[in-house]
């Protein structure tokens, strides 16, 4: 098992989770050395990020995690880096209405999840039948969630499948969302696929990252001209991200940095992608 936890103020952000091996000596005690001499083995494992982002603690089971064996015959284990954001968050059982809102600063959704990821959440006079399914994710969660909020100091969301679809029949289910309230101030970028964009801060002041996505997370954005197969999947991250800009803005004056694949991989393979960015003009 594995499991992470932040603090009430901040909310798990995944910075990268990779199944294998890349030193003899973790996880080797009682293991032969045909198990542990390959070092050169290792794959992400985007389940992590998917389970355990915009939540404050995460336990996971890692049997089947990864998406297959990276090194068949070696022994292997997880190591992930995740930092802790403040966030605030909300969560609202089945039917319910999540009430989100800002007192200073406006709406921002991290992440949303229409499903259930543990047996204690919304329990409360539930059979256990309905609470053992902890691997429950709505696909569009996101979406609509962030087409409701984003931008505005408050809002109401309606916690139903009429809405998010049904991910997991006969499991009884809550939304779950994590969200920033942005102060005045903050800049964002967005930039379609195969384009680049400028980042820039007045004189005097340089580029502090906020959050960044290269993939997808609604239909609209970026869909001029697409077929609707290209536009379909809402729940497309580029892992390094956050990584990959912050490592070519953060601290400058001004910048500059490419949507596409060949700068952060492709995330989802046949869908028309773009790159968010929100960013801080800070002082020196």
């Amino acid at each position: 098992m594995m499991f992470f936890f932040c603090s009430d103020t901040g909310v798990i952000s995944v910075q990268s989770a990779t199944c294998g091996r890349t030193s003899s000596q973790i996880c080797s005690v009682g293991r032969p050395p045909s198990e542990t001499s390959n070092t050169q083995c290792s794959i992400d494992v985007p389940a992590i990020f998917k389970r355990c982002n915009g939540l404050r603690e995460c336990e996971l089971n890692t049997q089947g995690l990864a998406p297959k064996d990276p090194c068949f015959g070696t022994y292997k284990y997880y190591t992930t880096n995740y930092i802790c954001i403040p966030a605030e968050t909300s969560v609202t059982c089945h039917g319910g209405y999540g009430y989100l809102k800002c007192e200073n600063g406006r709406i921002q959704i991290n992440t949303a999840n229409y499903g259930r990821t543990d047996k204690t959440t919304c329990s409360e006079g539930r059979p256990s039948e309905q609470l053992q399914n902890t691997n429950c994710y709505s696909p569009n969660a996101l979406a609509p969630v962030s087409k409701s909020c984003n931008g505005l100091e408050s809002c109401e969301v309606f916690a139903t499948h009429t809405v998010f679809t049904d991910p997991c029949f006969g499991t009884y289910k809550y939304l779950a969302i994590s969200y920033f309230c942005l102060p005045s101030g903050v800049c964002s970028s967005i930039v379609c696929e195969h384009e680049s964009t400028a980042l820039n801060c007045d004189e005097g002041t340089v580029i502090s990252i906020h959050s960044a996505n290269y993939g997808r997370t609604d239909s609209t954005t970026c869909s001029t001209g697409r077929p609707a197969s290209q536009l379909a999947k809402t729940d497309c991250y580029a892992l390094n991200s956050q990584t990959v800009v912050t490592s070519g803005c953060e601290g400058k004056n001004n910048c500059s940095i490419s949507a596409s694949n060949s700068v952060f991989s492709d995330p989802c393979v046949g869908t028309f992608k773009y790159l968010y960015i929100s960013y801080f003009c800070v002082l020196k």
